[in-house]
């Protein structure tokens, strides 16, 4: 006697659940005869979103028929009993004209990804639906190159690896003012960095379920001093002279001055004030001696670079007319 007699036997005895059980081995690969497999022609796909609760829709033939849910090679539900632990799983029914036997899981998750199926057996006639179950997940970035420091240059290697389903698209940009878009990929990599390259990466982990995962790289780019600015102005005798000097240079330079050959210090109406990259050299009090060529020294542990104005006696013009008009 075959599986099929045994099914119409139990329904006709009234033993429902035994018929339901034995139905499901006529859809289970396990309980199949060597050689013969399941028709998956007709399976449909339900899509569901990491999270969300997924609905699997099913429909018995009458109301006097039965169903069963099974997935892969394990029975869910037979008919109301419940063979799964999982408490997220539960049967939806409505005595409607669609007498509806739809599976219910909450919270929907990866591992709930697969196929199955719902088998609906009356006393004459046995059925079966496949339906696909894809579970959807949002991009998640879950390792990103840590900061980093390097000299103007040296090539570097940034990674970025997301998780995903459809698999993440991985890309990177460069956050300054134009946002330039670099190369798509796990992998970012620089050759011979320079200092405009410095700044923040972001990675982007992009798919279409929801929006994409962000993370941001630091990379800081050492070199050497250079100075891009150094003024004077000239002053007479007595007055106060502020000269000043710019640099650029990671890490943040120190400043020296120098009058000749001789290094200046504070004191003795001398005033040397550094703010990062800017250093001011202030001279009060100016007399002859103090006129004169001034050096700017910007030093890091990459190198040093320097600088030098002159520093003017500037006469004051007198306006002599002027003066005789106001003497009258």
């Amino acid at each position: 006697m075959d599986i099929m007699n045994a099914v119409q036997d139990a329904c006709v005895s009234g033993q429902w659940l035994t018929a339901i059980i034995l139905s499901l081995c006529c859809v289970l690969p396990s309980c199949l005869p060597a050689g013969q497999t399941v028709d998956y022609s007709s399976i449909t796909s339900a899509v569901f979103k990491q999270g969300d609760t997924a609905i699997l829709r099913c429909y018995l033939l009458d109301g006097k028929s039965k169903g069963a849910w099974l997935n892969r090679s394990s029975i869910i539900y037979a008919g109301k009993d419940k063979w799964s632990g999982d408490p997220r799983v539960s049967i939806i029914e409505s005595v409607g004209e669609k007498h509806e036997y739809s599976l219910q899981i909450q919270k929907v998750d990866i591992t709930d990804d697969g196929l199955y199926t719902c088998s609906i057996q009356s006393k004459s006639v046995m059925q079966s639906k496949h339906i696909q179950l894809i579970v959807r997940v949002p991009p998640k970035i879950y390792d990103i190159s840590s900061d980093i420091t390097v000299n103007e240059g040296s090539n570097i290697s940034l990674i970025c690896t997301a998780t995903g389903k459809p698999e993440p698209i991985i890309s990177w940009r460069h956050i300054t003012p134009l946002a330039k878009k670099q190369e798509n990929g796990e992998y970012l990599n620089i050759t011979g960095i320079t200092r405009d390259q410095a700044g923040d990466y972001e990675c982007g982990a992009g798919n279409d379920v929801a929006s994409p995962d962000t993370k941001t790289v630091r990379v800081t780019v050492n070199f050497p001093p250079t100075i891009h600015e150094m003024k004077s102005h000239g002053v007479g005798l007595g007055r106060t002279a502020l000269l000043r000097c710019e640099a650029a240079a990671v890490p943040t330079p120190d400043f020296e001055w120098y009058k000749g050959e001789k290094r200046l210090y504070r004191g003795q109406g001398i005033d040397i004030k550094n703010l990062s990259s800017r250093s001011v050299l202030t001279v009060t009090n100016m007399t002859e001696d103090r006129y004169g060529n001034y050096t700017c020294v910007a030093i890091n542990r990459l190198g040093t670079a320097n600088a030098s104005v002159p520093l003017l006696h500037r006469t004051v013009k007198i306006d002599r007319k002027r003066v005789r008009g106001i003497r009258k």
